[in-house]
C-alpha cells in the first residue's frame, strides 16, 4: 500500500496487551501487531493488584517496536485499556501505591454504603451508570480513611496513568471518566455535588479532555530511555469499549453492537442519556461515545467464565486450546444447563467450573461434566443473555434493532458467533476482530485531520476489514424461556 501515515495503537486489556501499527494510504488501513504482552493481576496480602509498572514498560518496548516495524515514521501513539481502575499520585507526582485490580473483594458491600450516603436513584439520574461493584466510586468508597486515599493528590485512569509517564500531561480522557460513576453525564464534567455528599475528595480528579486531544510529545527521558524518536501522544477514545465502537462498521442507525472479550459490551447508540426508571431498574449504562454519542449499554460477564474455566483445567494438567474447546463444545449436546452469566459467583478468579456446577445444582440443573459441555453451557447462556439485553435495550429506549454487529476478539468465536445470531433472531456481521486497535488509530486520524466525523471514520472501518456474515439457525425458543426463568429465579433468591 502506499504509505500515508502511520499511528500506534496501545491496547491494554484484562487478559493480554498489544501494540498494533495502523498503516493508512487514504482509503484503508491495515493493522499489524508489534507487540504482545500477557496481562495478569499479582495478588498481594492487601489484595489483588495490577503490575502497573511492567505494564508501563511493555508499553515503551511495544512503542519501539512499532517505530521499527515504521522504519522510523511513526506519526503518533494512543492509549486505550480497560474500564474504572486507577491510579493515585502524590502531590509531587509520584504514584501513591499500585493500583488495584476491578476484582478485588474490598469493594464488597459498598453498593449499599453508597446508598445510604445518597439514594440510588439520584446516583443513578446524575451518572446514567449501572451498579457494578467495581466501578470507581466503589473502589474510592472503599479507601475512605485509607493512607493512600488521604496522600492523593491526583487520580488517572490507567490509560490516562500511562499518558501522564509518556507526556507528564495530567488529564482525564472523556470516554473513560464516565464510566467511573462520578461525572454528571449531562453535563460531562464531574458531578461535584454527588462526589461530596459520597465523602469522596473531588480535587483529586483531573481536568476532563475530550478523545483526539493532542496531549503532547513524549517526554525526552522517556524517548531518550527507550531509544524513540520524539512522538505525538494522543488521547484517544481511551475506554477500549469506546475505541471499539467507533471502529463498528455500521451504515445505518438501526444497529446494535456487542463488543465481545473477556467482557461483552452489548448496546446501541442514543443522542442523549437515558436514565429513566426502566433504565435503573434493567441496570444499563450510559457512557460517553466518541463525537457526542451515548452508548447506552450493559456490561455481561463475556468470555472471562471460559477464560477461568481454561486456567482451572491448565492447573490441573489439562491444557485445552481455545480451537480444541470450540470443537469440543460443537460436539457436545445442545441446551444442556444454562447459567446467568452475570451471577455474582462468577465475578472473581477462581475455580469456575466448580462455581458453574454450583450454580446448576442451585438451580435444579443437571450440572455439564465434561470440558466441551461446560464450554457449550457458557457460550449458549451467554447468547441468550444478549437478547435479554437488546429486547431490554430497544423496549426502554424505543429503538428498534435489524443489525448486529459483534467487534472483538469474540468474533473469533465462530460458535459464540452462531449461537448469539441464533438466539437473537437477528443477522450479524462479526468483525473487527481487532476493533479497538482500529477505532484507537481511527481517532488519531482524526486528530491529525484525515478523516472526518464518525460516518467517515466507520467508512473507512468497512473499506479496512473484512465481515462474516451469520443468520439466524436452529430453534431457541425453549431454551429462551427457560433462562428467562432462570434469571428472574435468580434474581428473586438474590
Amino acid at each position: 500500500m502506499s504509505l500515508i501515515a502511520s499511528w500506534l495503537a496501545v491496547d491494554l486489556g484484562a487478559e493480554s496487551g498489544r501494540a498494533v501499527l495502523g498503516r493508512y494510504d487514504g482509503e484503508r488501513f491495515d493493522l499489524e501487531e508489534a507487540h504482545r504482552f500477557p496481562n495478569e493481576p499479582v495478588r498481594l496480602p492487601d489484595g489483588l493488584h495490577w503490575d502497573i509498572l511492567r505494564l508501563f514498560r511493555e508499553t515503551t518496548e511495544g512503542i519501539g517496536r512499532g517505530v521499527r516495524l515504521a522504519n522510523g515514521s511513526l506519526d503518533g501513539v494512543g492509549v486505550d485499556s480497560w474500564a474504572v481502575d486507577f491510579g493515585l499520585l502524590d502531590r509531587t507526582g509520584a504514584l501513591v501505591s499500585n493500583p488495584y485490580h476491578y476484582r478485588d473483594p474490598r469493594t464488597d458491600g459498598m453498593l449499599e454504603r453508597a446508598f445510604s450516603l445518597v439514594p440510588q436513584a439520584a446516583i443513578y439520574e446524575t451518572t446514567g451508570i449501572q451498579f457494578l461493584p467495581i466501578n470507581t466510586l466503589y473502589q474510592l468508597l472503599a479507601m475512605k480513611g485509607s493512607p493512600a486515599l488521604e496522600s492523593a493528590n491526583t487520580l488517572l485512569l490507567i490509560p490516562d496513568l500511562l499518558n501522564y509517564w509518556l507526556t507528564g500531561e495530567r488529564a482525564a480522557e472523556y470516554t473513560n471518566a464516565t464510566t467511573t460513576q462520578l461525572l454528571d453525564i449531562r453535563t460531562g464534567d464531574w458531578a461535584r455535588s454527588l462526589i461530596e455528599r459520597l465523602g469522596i475528595p473531588a480535587d483529586i480528579l483531573p481536568p476532563i479532555v475530550q478523545p483526539g486531544s493532542r496531549l503532547g510529545a513524549l517526554l525526552p527521558g522517556i524517548a531518550e530511555d527507550a531509544g524513540l524518536p520524539s512522538l505525538t501522544v494522543t488521547s484517544v477514545a481511551s475506554h477500549d469499549t469506546a475505541s471499539a465502537v467507533v471502529a463498528v462498521p455500521a451504515e445505518h442507525p438501526d444497529f446494535a453492537y456487542i463488543s465481545s472479550g473477556t467482557w461483552s459490551l452489548v448496546g446501541i447508540e442514543t443522542p442523549q442519556p437515558v436514565v429513566a426508571r426502566d433504565a435503573m431498574e434493567a441496570n444499563l449504562t450510559n457512557e460517553g461515545g466518541f463525537g457526542g454519542t451515548i452508548r447506552l449499554l450493559k456490561n455481561v460477564m463475556g468470555l472471562w467464565l471460559l477464560q477461568e474455566c481454561r486456567r482451572t483445567w491448565a492447573r490441573q494438567g489439562n491444557e485445552l486450546p481455545y480451537e480444541e474447546l470450540a470443537r469440543l463444545a460443537e460436539a457436545a449436546p445442545p441446551f444442556g444447563a444454562l447459567v446467568d452469566p452475570d451471577h455474582p459467583s462468577f465475578l472473581a478468579p477462581g475455580d469456575m467450573p466448580a462455581r458453574i456446577r454450583a450454580y446448576c445444582a442451585q438451580t435444579e440443573q443437571q450440572p455439564p461434566a465434561e470440558p466441551g459441555a461446560m464450554a457449550r453451557c457458557v457460550l449458549e447462556s451467554l447468547a441468550l443473555k444478549y437478547r435479554l439485553v437488546l429486547e431490554n435495550l430497544q423496549a426502554i429506549a424505543g429503538h428498534r434493532v435489524k443489525l448486529l454487529h459483534v467487534v472483538g476478539g469474540g468474533v473469533r468465536n465462530e460458535l459464540l458467533c452462531r449461537f448469539t445470531a441464533g438466539a437473537t433472531g437477528l443477522r450479524l456481521l462479526a468483525g473487527p476482530a481487532e476493533a479497538t486497535a482500529l477505532g484507537n488509530v481511527l481517532v488519531q486520524a482524526h486528530a491529525a485531520g484525515m478523516v472526518g466525523n464518525l460516518g467517515e471514520m466507520r467508512a473507512l472501518a468497512r473499506a479496512s476489514v473484512t465481515l462474516q456474515e451469520y443468520a439466524p439457525e436452529g430453534d431457541w425458543s425453549a431454551p429462551w424461556e427457560r433462562f428467562q426463568n432462570l434469571v428472574e429465579h435468580t434474581r428473586i433468591a438474590s
